[in-house]
């Protein structure tokens, strides 16, 4: 699978940062994992990756209640874009490790902001088979979600990082990170979310750890 996908996308690196085919690899392996089970057609419609060697700024902008526009730069180690491309930090795929232990997963993160989008919208809700399957997810998601944040605004500890509570698509892509990085941890505090992912990903990397 991570042939094929290497075959269908087109990384790309810039501002100075390298790439040998071992770290092509890597960066398509760690892509194949969210869709082991579901297929690259996921991932159909868009073909950029782009890798810097760090961090990079992207200017934000906003306009308040009273008209005002606001535009500011924000350092990021991931993004990604309906259509794509998905950019990535060099320097943050070599910080994947166990979220448990501060261990973030961004080739993770991005994909599965691309697989939330692959349905046109990044909301949190992924593809799926009819209406009634997206009221039984929006059913389990949404309570998780406001869980989490209710956890947050209290300055309670959580396994997922408090980024989550920003937006439904930020909780998909953080819990997302977590159910492959730290799936026993994921499964003790959100275990209905827990049961949600695996259903979807048609995986239950827990389990795994246990064989």
């Amino acid at each position: 699978m991570a042939i094929v996908f290497l075959a269908e996308k087109e990384l790309t690196s810039v501002r100075g940062a390298l790439l040998s085919d071992d770290d092509r690899l890597s960066i398509a392996l760690q892509a194949c994992l969210p869709v082991l089970e579901l297929g690259l057609a996921y991932y159909d419609g868009w073909v950029g990756i782009i890798v810097h060697p760090g961090d990079f700024q992207v200017q934000r902008s906003e306009t308040d209640e009273n008209g005002v526009v606001h535009v500011w730069d924000d350092a990021l180690a991931g993004e990604s874009w309906p259509g794509g491309p998905v950019v990535l930090s060099w320097d943050a795929l070599g910080e994947a490790g166990s979220v448990a232990h501060g261990g973030v997963n961004v080739v993770l993160h991005e994909f599965a902001h691309m697989i939330d989008m692959a349905d046109g919208e990044a909301d949190g809700v992924p593809p799926v088979a009819s209406r009634a399957a997206r009221d039984a997810w929006l059913a389990v998601f949404k309570r998780e979600f406001d869980r989490f944040c209710d956890r947050i605004e209290r300055g309670e500890p959580s396994t997922l990082d408090s980024y989550a509570a920003e937006h439904e698509s930020e909780f998909f892509a953080v819990a997302s990170e977590a159910f492959f990085e730290s799936p026993r941890l994921l499964r003790q505090e959100f275990p209905e979310l827990y049961e949600l992912f695996a259903g979807f990903y048609r995986q239950d990397p827990a389990k795994r750890l246990e064989l």
